[in-house]
């Protein structure tokens, strides 16, 4: 079930993506722009396939009995929660696309 805690988790670890350092824009230059939303989505989903690739291979080492259970439960735990932050983030994404269309024209 996706909370409100996912949900900042999935913001925070957007923000994280963004490095913005404020010293090192200058008064005289514009600030230069972050990277796009579309970026922004493209290394979450990146991010939560190659979680879930990394917890079956300690599926598949723990089956041959080369990794113990713990590694297995917390690749699975890591993956299962960049599954929920995609979701999360596909959620509000087709929230604010269906309050984009009651909007009267």
């Amino acid at each position: 079930m996706i909370t409100a805690l996912a949900a900042s988790k999935a913001y925070a670890a957007a923000q994280k993506g963004i490095s913005l350092d404020p010293g090192a824009e200058s008064q005289a230059a514009p600030a230069a722009a972050g990277p796009g939303f579309g970026d922004i989505l493209k290394a979450a989903m990146g991010d939560a396939i190659q979680a879930s690739r990394h917890a079956e291979g300690q599926m598949a080492a723990q089956v041959q009995g080369k990794a113990e259970l713990i590694d297995v439960v917390t690749a699975i735990s890591a993956a299962e929660a960049s599954l929920e932050t995609v979701m999360a983030v596909r959620d509000q994404v087709i929230s604010a696309y269906q309050e984009i269309l009651r909007m009267p024209i």
